[in-house]
């Protein structure tokens, strides 16, 4: 069976939001899924699963969350098959900055899939975004491995 690994880091709760609606795709299609929320406790190696998908907020001004790059530096690798998503606000720095913790950590690990970007909580169009990229990422995943 295909396993994925959910990593996320959350504050508000629009990323964990993210990941659960992820997490509800990725199952529906017969993939198992253990979600752990960074900073958590016990770290899951990456390399017990297929993919890994990584989601993180922004912080202040464009940045990645110190919790998210510990978690990184603590993985220790770069695990092949990386998807990332990210969470939120355009009020904070424009387009420009939005979403740019999850550009960056897309442009890390070298994703060949396109990051997911939400602007704050994950409702409505934003929740129909959230299940179409989940379901690029499961036709994805398998073109790479059939």
């Amino acid at each position: 069976m295909v396993s994925f690994l959910i990593a996320y880091a959350t504050w508000s709760g629009n990323t964990q939001e993210v990941a659960e609606l992820i997490e509800a795709q990725l199952a529906d299609a017969g993939i198992s899924v253990t979600s752990y929320r960074i900073g958590g406790g016990v770290i899951p190696n990456p390399r017990h699963f297929d993919a890994m998908i990584i989601g993180s907020f922004t912080w202040d001004q464009g940045s990645t969350p110190d919790e998210v790059k510990d978690f990184v530096a603590d993985v220790g690798y770069k695990p092949e098959n990386v998807y990332v998503f990210g969470t939120g606000d355009t009020q904070f720095g424009g387009d420009e900055l939005f979403c740019h913790a999850a550009v960056k950590l897309a442009r890390f690990y070298e994703s060949a899939y396109e990051p997911l970007k939400i602007e704050q909580s994950p409702r409505g169009v934003q929740e129909t975004k959230v299940i179409e990229w989940s379901k690029g990422v499961i036709k994805h995943w398998k073109n790479l491995h059939e």
